[in-house]
């Protein structure tokens, strides 16, 4: 049984040691992002993607008139992890736009990606890069025994101002991250391991 009652002094002793464990995790955080985006840089060529109605739109217009673009990489309507990230960028997305536009792509084909994104309500924009070679070059889709093996993350890709495109930054998303705020809710909960259904 766990003790529930603790001196002035032991009180003191687990603060500090939890800010120190904090400035140890804001510390790995920041020096993680700057590894990330060393590993992320690379000139990006001008996609074309498909729209929710099977346009066809390029990478460069995705910014709108925004320098940045972050875009989520998303495996697609088959993955229930990855759907709940992409529930929860429903009302993050409008704060994120306001410094960066903000999109998600997934490797479903255009109809199947529409009728999937449109059932979870999702209000921002999703594209589908189903066909090309997008996801593969941006190293988010591992092909074994030939078959495409996809993983969730994040790029941040910058408009230069003659139009060149290249990326700047890139995470991968999986349990426990900073991208999704479910993970954390759950493990506070004793013995608990979360279970997402989509």
């Amino acid at each position: 049984m766990s003790k529930t009652k603790l001196s002035e002094e032991e009180k003191k002793s687990i603060e500090n040691e939890l800010m120190e464990i904090e400035n140890q995790i804001e510390t790995f955080r920041k020096r993680k992002i700057e590894l990330n985006s060393i590993l992320a840089a690379m000139d990006v060529k001008d996609y074309t993607f498909k729209d929710r109605e099977g346009r066809d739109i390029r990478l460069s217009e995705l910014f709108g008139d925004k320098n940045y673009l972050i875009l989520i990489h998303n495996m697609g309507k088959a993955c229930s992890y990855c759907t709940m990230w992409a529930d929860g960028f429903k009302d993050t997305y409008k704060q994120i736009e306001k410094k960066a536009s903000f999109v998600l792509v997934s490797p479903d084909a255009p109809e199947v990606h529409k009728e999937f994104a449109e059932s979870r309500d999702w209000g921002y924009r999703t594209y589908s890069a189903f066909g090309t070679d997008f996801i593969f070059d941006m190293g988010y889709d591992f092909i074994k025994d030939g078959k495409h093996n996809y993983w969730p993350g994040v790029s941040v890709f910058e408009k230069k101002e003659d139009g060149k495109i290249v990326r700047v930054a890139k995470d991968i998303f999986g349990p426990g991250d900073f991208y999704c705020n479910i993970w954390h809710f759950i493990d506070l909960l004793p013995n608990e391991n979360i279970t997402i259904n989509s």
